[in-house]
């Protein structure tokens, strides 16, 4: 989701708004059509699969310091750089591959996010071949999404003690860039967590389900 800092004074007083196309949707994606159908299609949507899972907390990583829309624009050219973000390639990633990251425009450049999503890959697969790394993730939501209903954007948290105990365990397993924030976003992303506004077609019991 776009975070607060990202957006014009007054937004986080927002319900839900009717598009132009007459869906009632979060106001968050505004009318971007690329952030429209990432809201409609992807965010909230329950995820399973470790390496997509993978992928989302490596980007949501990247995200930090910057706008949600800027890191879904250059996805494509992420998965181009990180190997279609497969673990067991981005884990074996040296100076000198990192060093041709650092030189890609078409990403975001910063070594140490570079860098850390490398260390993330290496504890990827460990969890990966003990329980999965699905499993680990979800575990912490006792298997199944949690369903908020929030009113307006100004109900919906930036992060709390589930965000922050997950944060907790991804460092001590040694992952980079996952701040309770972070994961938060990561969790809403990822279908952990419900967080679309009552009355968005996209909330459990809206049109779309």
């Amino acid at each position: 989701m776009a975070r607060v800092r990202e957006q014009p004074a007054g937004w986080r007083d927002l319900t839900v708004l009717s598009g132009i196309d007459g869906v009632t949707r979060c106001p968050w994606p505004g009318a971007d059509p690329l952030y429209l159908d990432y809201h409609d299609n992807e965010w909230g949507r329950p995820e399973r699969d470790s390496r997509a899972l993978f992928e989302k907390l490596i980007l949501d990583g990247f995200q930090a310091g910057l706008s949600w829309i800027t890191i879904l624009r250059k996805r494509e050219a992420f998965r181009a750089a990180f190997a279609g973000f497969d673990p067991d390639k981005v884990a074996r990633f040296d100076q000198a591959r990192i060093g041709a990251l650092m030189s890609n425009d078409a990403i975001v450049r910063n070594r140490a996010k570079i860098e850390g999503a490398v260390l993330s890959a290496q504890a990827w697969l460990e969890i990966e071949a003990t329980i999965g790394f699905s499993n680990y993730l979800w575990a912490f939501a006792d298997g199944k999404p949690i369903v908020n209903h929030w009113s307006r954007m100004s109900d919906v948290p930036t992060q709390t003690p589930l965000s922050e105990r997950l944060s907790k365990d991804l460092k001590a397993r040694g992952f980079k860039f996952c701040g309770p924030t972070i994961v938060y976003a990561f969790m809403q992303a990822v279908g952990m967590v419900d967080d679309h506004l009552v009355g968005c077609h996209r909330h459990v019991g809206g049109d779309a389900g």
